[in-house]
Formats: C-alpha cells, structure tokens, sequence
C-alpha cells in the first residue's frame, strides 16, 4: 500500500469536502474521481447545468460551513456486490463503473468513506474529522473527459489547493501570481521570441529572438558535447515501421508516434525518438573493444503525438528537439561513463544556478529481456547514485520499457520541481538490433547502451528558463544583448558605426531609431528586459565613447567603444 503523507491525506480529505460542498448546493449532479495533485487536488463532477467560476466562492462558502461541524470521516467496507448496487441505488454512473471494474479485477469488497450524509467509494485515507482540513482555496475550473478519453463524457473538473495554515496558503497563492506574471507563453510573445498557431498544435514558431536563444543553447550544448568525446550524428526523421518494430517502440510507444502510410502500402513513423537510429548507425560498420564508449550524440527534430487536451505551451509540444545521446560502452566501462555524465550534469545545470536532484526508475510492469539483467542495471545504477553522493529518491515501476532510469529533478526560482533528462542504461536494444563489438579476447559481445539526455527537451528547458528568469536572462542567452539609444537623428550615423563593431564581435545589437525621447526609448528597452543600454549624444561622438546602462540598474558608464566590448565578451564568456 502507498504511504501517504500528513499533507497529501489532508488534501484528499478536502477533495471529499469539495464533493459534499457541492452535493449540498447542485443536488443530483454525478460524482467522478477526486485524487490529490501537486499542491492541492481536484474532483470531476457532472453537472446538470454548466458551473460558472462564480459558483466557486459559493462552494467554498459551503465547505467552510462544512468544515467546521467538524463532521468525521468515517471508513465502511461492502461487499462487492452490495458497491455496486448501493452506487446504482444513489444514481452514481461513474461510481458504479468503477465498483464494476473492481469486481471484474477480482475484489470481493469495496470501501466507502462517509461524511455526514455525503458517501463516496474510496481507498483512504482520510482525516480524523472535517475540522482537521487547513487552509484551503478552490482556484479554477475546467473540462476532463471521463478517465481521459475523448469518447466519453466530459466532466467538469474543479481544482482546489489545500496547505497546513493561512501562511503557507497565502506564500502559494503568492507563488503562483508570479507564476502567472512569468508565464512563459505571455513573456514569450511580449519579447517576440515565440508563439503558437491553431494550424500547428503543440508546435511552436520560434521568431528570431527565440531562435537566437535557441540557438544559443544549442550552441552551448554541442560544444560541451564535443569537449567530452562526443561524436555529432544526423539521421532520418522518417523510418519504416520495422525499425520501430525491431526496437520495441511499435509495442510499446505506438500510441505517441505519428505513422505515415504511403501509395506503396509502407509504413512509416515520424521520428520520435533517437535510439533506433543510433543502433543503424552503430551496427552500419564493424567495431572493436577500442572504439569504446562510442558516444553519438544527435539533436535532431522529434515528433510525438499528445492528446490535445494535454498541450501546455513549451512544457507539453509535439515537436521538439533533444540534447540527446547514446553511449555504446562494454559493461566495466558503465560506472565510469556515469561518473563522467553526473560531472556533465553538474556542468549544464550549475551554469544556470539551477538545483537538482536524482530519482531512480526501476523496472516497469511491461518489459524487454530478462528480469536477470534488468536486476544487474537496477545494481548498477544503485552503486553509481550512492557514490555520486547526489540525493536521489526511488520510483519504483518507473523505468523505460527496455532499462532502468535515472531522472533528473530541477527546482527553479519559484521553487517548482521538474522532471528534465534522464540518463537509462539499456542491456535489451543492443541483441534486439544484433549489435556486436570485436571484444579484446578476440570474442564477439554486445554493447551496453546509454541512453541520455540532459536538459531533455530544448522546448521544455526554454520554456522553464524563460519563467526561471522572468525574461531577464543572462548576457549569453539574451536575444538582444546590446541596445543601442541615439539620442537624436544626427546620431544614428554614429549609432550604425558602432552596431557594426558590435555585430562584428559577435555581440547581438539593435539600433532603436525610433522618433520618440531617450527617456521613452530607455523605458522602451527596459521593458524589452535588454542587458545593456548604450546611450549616444554629442559627448559620445565628440569623444568616440558611448554611455553604458546596465539592466536593473540607473548607474551609468562613459566607456571607450572597445573596452565596452572587451567587457561585454568577457561576461559572454563566463556565462555569469
């Protein structure tokens, strides 16, 4: 059974509130589920009549009245039959489906928690009493099909969040408006680095200021890549289906992939991942002991299918590209690749000021191979965390379809954990592919794989970057790094010299021409969140210096053109 927290057992329990809340004031509407989510929890009702956000303080009126009666939770087993009859006795469709798929699996009871005169199947558990519940907010409402399908109903869920007191209620409420004011689909299109089309869902367009810190980031990905040995690849974003068929991916991941058929009656996916390829490709020639670890590194375009409902801005695309790689290694060589991918770890997160922590997935319910060398990777993986000396946390189940995991959990600035690379040692693709390498002793083998990537999902990473930093990002990553502010027309001539300079040393610079004051075009730049302000008049030209405006800042520099260049590459550099 799943141990549950003080926290997570108190929001669940003000899930059933919420139900009774609105038993009370919506009689007859139909129950569906109720569970607990990150901060707080939802419940997917029926209503005969659509539910305006206005009715939110109406029920949570009601279940602070509810609350404090301090009414108690009250656990009751029926036998199976006796479920499901009394659930079609309330009127509970969705209640009575479920006590049916329970007897189905083989349960001779179910379990009910009463409140009062609200009665609800559940597991547990709960609080003692209402008056247990903390503080809590009903925050919005949305539409969910029944248990995620398009083919049935659709429901109305309601989301709430739940903490201990007042303080922490009001410390997440206040999280979350600066969430609100950092989201990175608003911040996105008022810096004019991206946005979404309905002819393209889950698809974004990056404009040149999103592909320039795109770009960037690529950039800096790749040559940290090649730094530490490996080697770039290119491979076809089209596949025929047995391809998918020989990795595992046609059994296990077809729901996720879009498939082409052709006049021919082929097959074919659009990639959605990079491991098959990476296994042509190192089965294309032969190889020996001593070209190993053979690290192949590819960032090419993937697509994956998500259900509509499911997209989310940059956090859930269905294009996006990976810094991903697959090391081809003999088995000594596996903890020594993983010490040096943890060090590359450290290298691409730290640079970002960003904390982290592992979690390590264990072998799923559905698997390729044997539970014998899965046993081995899971021993493997143990030993590599706990000299890592990194806290990690165990997911058990959680592991790819071919090998265990090791995830990466990033916190950022408003303190929300993420799910980022994930880092998978695979002993099943390999002889699934019938790779061999020429061993020392003369003997075939076949390799181990490590699959890897770092940041995971260049569009997801953007996204969480462009609300980790509110859109004020550091020098190296910003689209515009220079701006320049002539203050009148007879200084754009010198303006363009020195944009030219800039550009020229690499530095990315804009020329604001616009007819409007210096006071309006410095608000203007701050607004655009642009590193740095280089203001020209009379002085600048007589002395052949600009005046340099730090982001955030009113203190002001009169510096030579070249040492405000040598400065700028100096912080470009060290990426602070």
């Amino acid at each position: 059974m799943k141990n549950h927290s003080a926290l997570e057992i108190m929001r669940h329990s003000t899930a059933h509130l919420l139900a009774a809340a609105v038993g009370d004031l919506f009689p007859k509407t139909k129950l569906g589920i109720g569970p607990t989510i990150e901060n707080g929890f939802y419940y997917d009702f029926d209503f005969k009549k659509p539910l305006l956000e206005s009715d939110l303080a109406k029920i949570e009126a009601k279940m602070l009245e509810l609350k404090k009666k301090k009414t108690p939770y009250k656990k009751v087993n029926k036998q199976i039959d006796e479920a499901i009859k009394f659930n079609q006795e309330i009127d509970q469709p969705y209640k009575t489906e479920l006590t049916q798929e329970l007897k189905k699996s083989g349960e001779t009871k179910a379990s009910f928690y009463e409140t009062g005169h609200f009665v609800d199947l559940c597991e547990g558990p709960h609080v003692n009493n209402s008056g247990e519940i903390g503080a809590f907010k009903l925050t919005s409402i949305a539409g969910a099909y029944w248990r995620g399908s398009e083919k049935n109903p659709m429901l109305t869920r309601i989301y709430g969040t739940a903490w201990n007191n007042e303080m922490e209620l009001e410390e997440h409420l206040e999280k979350v408006e600066e969430a609100k004011r950092r989201d990175h689909r608003r911040l996105g299109q008022e810096l004019e680095m991206l946005f979404f089309h309905p002819t393209a869902p889950g698809m974004p367009y990056f404009l040149p200021k999103g592909a320039a810190f795109y770009n960037q980031l690529l950039q800096f990905s790749r040559e940290e890549h090649a730094k530490n040995g490996y080697q770039e690849i290119f491979s076809p974003l089209l596949n025929k289906k047995e391809l998918f068929v020989t990795s595992g991916h046609w059994e296990h991941y077809l729901e996720n992939m879009f498939v082409i058929e052709t006049e021919e009656k082929e097959t074919y996916g659009v990639k959605a991942m990079n491991c098959p390829n990476a296994m042509i490709v190192f089965g294309s020639k032969s190889r020996s002991y001593r070209d190993l670890p053979l690290r192949l590194f590819d960032a090419d375009m993937l697509h994956r299918y998500e259900r509509s409902g499911t997209l989310n801005g940059l956090f859930r695309v269905r294009e996006f590209r990976q810094d991903d790689a697959h090391i081809f290694a003999t088995e000594d060589q596996i903890k020594q690749e993983f010490r040096r991918l943890f060090e590359l770890v450290e290298k691409f997160y730290s640079v970002f000021n960003l904390e982290y922590s592992f979690r390590l997935g264990t072998r799923p319910e559905k698997f390729l191979g044997q539970t014998s060398s899965w046993e081995k990777a899971e021993k493997i993986l143990k030993e590599v965390l706990k000299a890592s000396g990194k806290d990690h946390l165990i997911l058990e189940g959680d592991g790819a379809f071919y090998g265990p995991k090791i995830d990466i959990l990033m916190k950022d600035s408003l303190d929300r954990q993420w799910q980022m690379g994930t880092l998978q040692l695979d002993f099943q693709i390999p002889h699934k592919f019938g790779l061999k390498y020429t061993a020392e002793d003369g003997v075939d083998k076949t390799p181990v794989t490590i699959h890897r990537a770092i940041y995971g999902s260049f569009e997801r990473f953007i996204g969480i970057l462009i609300e980790h930093y509110g859109g004020n990002f550091p020098l190296w990553l910003s689209p515009v790094q220079v701006i320049i502010v002539p203050i009148a027309d007879r200084h754009n001539e010198y303006a363009a010299l020195q944009q030219e300079k800039l550009l020229n040393s690499g530095i990315r610079t804009e020329i604001d021409t616009k007819s409007a004051t210096m006071q309006s075009k410095i608000r203007d730049a701050e607004l655009a969140k642009i590193p740095y302000i280089f203001v020209l008049g009379d002085r600048e030209v007589a002395q052949q210096t600009v005046t340099v405006r730090k982001r955030l800042s009113k203190d002001q520099k009169v510096l030579a053109v070249d040492e405000s260049i040598a400065g700028l590459q100096k912080e470009i550099e060290s990426k602070e």
